[in-house]
């Protein structure tokens, strides 16, 4: 007896969710059931793909981590054109397609990805492959399914033989299942799946078109996740003309209002629903559109947002709010936006964007950005990332240190400052910095007098040194200073380059 399907890279009780989203939509006419697709007739619009992907080191920046391999089922969505997960995607060094009888293979590139929504769209590294697809027919977008529709699971053995699992759609919900913090709309689908090669994703079809793809399978509970048809067909959409935008973002941190003296405190009617606008990320879609920190969204685009953020969906019944601005807009898009402010009623419209993550003060993700570092003397300097966070452990929302942490929480109280936080990651123990290897995390403000604002001023600054041929290096913790012998770090740079370090600085932009 074959072991089951196992997703090694999720489970769904690690996913972030909201809590009561199970979708409830208005009775309607009983579905009808659509015949299962033939399983043979669905491995001309599927394709095997396998990447290898080499990752930084966070901890040893001038390092890569070893390389592995990852393996997924792919969705032919147009000619030459195939879906796949963004995880296949991320620090990728190189891609293959394969068909599904494993006898063609080709190099592949990545034509758009989108690391928040978990999804990368595929193409051949050369035109003279080009009769690589030839016999394959893509898939057509289905018509969004309704709770209890059957989804249809596809798999293809090692062998080539294909696989179609049934599942019912139990639930529809607003998903954050790759990268933290980014919700998207999401299929839960019972079925019990067919023991087959492991993958890191599945085409997902209804009535033989293709209806989502499945991220994530709870073998103990048989339910799996798949991203929506809403969510791929936008990102197909917006990926069409080979300059993807990405899904836009509206650039608030909200409160729900169900706290009885909260409302009476934010002069709320009782019977009313809204959202308390607690943070706004600067330059943001809402701070230009005029939002304030203590408005309360009360609608968007005429759906009234209930206390704990949930509107009625005509189509899936009741959904989060933020599917109205990431799941049904794009970038360039107008939402509207009706407020209580200090009790009284008003009404602004926001021009939806998609900031780059290089752009955050702290980027939630680098992939595929060599981290940026400066070795000096021993001092290992480093730019702030999430990532880096992640490195003090699971618990790493309490375990990092504190003013690293008010940084990434906060980040509006740094924005003055710079592109980056800087900080003294660690100190490789040298002639030149005796006495200061306890010395870890600390922020950088100055360096010889000059401001750092990322790794390259950074750079600058120590390319300057004092009078006396010393670098004064000031952090923000207490007004605290150190100084390095330039001579003496010139000298163990030097060293460090001899046994193998290959490189001491890296300013990426």
């Amino acid at each position: 007896m074959r072991p089951l399907l196992i997703f090694p890279f999720l489970i769904l009780a690690a996913c972030e969710r909201h809590e009561a989203v199970v979708a409830t939509p208005a009775p309607a006419e009983p579905a009808v059931t659509a015949p299962a697709p033939d399983p043979a007739a669905t491995l001309a619009s599927v394709i095997r793909i396998s990447t290898t992907q080499q990752a930084w080191n966070e901890g040893q920046p001038w390092e890569k981590q070893p390389p592995g391999k990852r393996r997924s089922l792919g969705a032919i969505v147009a000619p030459g054109q195939v879906l796949t997960t963004a995880e296949m995607a991320a620090d990728v060094t190189y891609i293959e397609l394969e068909s599904p009888d494993g006898k063609q293979l080709a190099p592949a590139k990545v034509i758009a990805v989108d690391f928040e929504a978990n999804l990368a769209l595929l193409g051949l590294e050369s035109e003279s492959d080009a009769k690589f697809f030839d016999g394959t027919k893509p898939l057509e977008m289905a018509v969004p399914p309704k709770l209890g529709d059957t989804l249809d699971i596809v798999q293809v053995e090692e062998n080539g033989t294909p696989l179609v699992t049934p599942g019912s759609l139990l639930s529809i919900d607003v998903v954050s299942n790759f990268l933290p913090g980014q919700f998207f709309l999401t299929y839960e689908v019972k079925a019990s799946m067919q023991s087959a090669a492991n993958s890191f994703s599945l085409p997902v079809l209804h009535d033989g078109k293709l209806a989502g793809l499945l991220t994530s399978y709870d073998s103990k509970d048989q339910i799996s996740d798949v991203t929506a048809s809403d969510i791929v067909a936008r990102f197909i959409k917006e990926a069409a003309d080979g300059e993807y935008a990405g899904f836009p973002s509206l650039g608030i941190s909200i409160s729900r209002t169900d706290d009885s003296n909260f409302r009476a405190w934010l002069k709320l009617p009782e019977d009313g629903g809204g959202l308390y606008v607690s943070t706004l990320k600067v330059g943001g879609a809402a701070e230009k559109a005029g939002l304030k920190k203590g408005d309360v969204i009360v609608t968007i685009d005429g759906h009234p947002i209930d206390r704990l953020g949930y509107f009625e969906d005509a189509h899936y019944g009741r959904l989060y709010w933020s599917h109205l601005v990431r799941g049904a807009k794009s970038a360039g898009d107008t939402v509207k936006l009706d407020l209580l402010r200090d009790g009284q009623p008003t009404t602004v419209e926001a021009v939806l964007d998609r900031r780059d993550e290089q752009d955050q003060l702290v980027p939630a993700y680098t992939f595929g950005k060599a981290p940026s570092y400066l070795v000096k003397g021993g001092l290992v300097f480093q730019e702030l990332t999430r990532p880096l966070l992640e490195g003090f452990g699971e618990e790493w929302s309490s375990r990092a240190p504190l003013n690293l942490l008010d940084v990434y929480e906060n980040p509006q109280k740094y924005e003055s400052r710079g592109r980056r936080i800087v900080f003294l990651a660690g100190v490789i123990a040298t002639p030149a910095t005796v006495g200061y290897e306890p010395l870890r995390n600390l922020i950088v403000t100055k360096v010889n007098g000059k401001d750092v604002k990322d790794m390259k001023s950074l750079i600058e600054a120590f390319a300057q040194p004092g009078a006396d041929g010393m670098d004064q290096i000031e952090f923000d913790e207490e007004k605290f200073s150190v100084h390095l012998d330039e001579a003496a770090s010139d000298a163990v740079d030097a060293q460090l380059k001899q046994r193998g370090l290959s490189r001491l600085s890296r300013a990426e932009n």
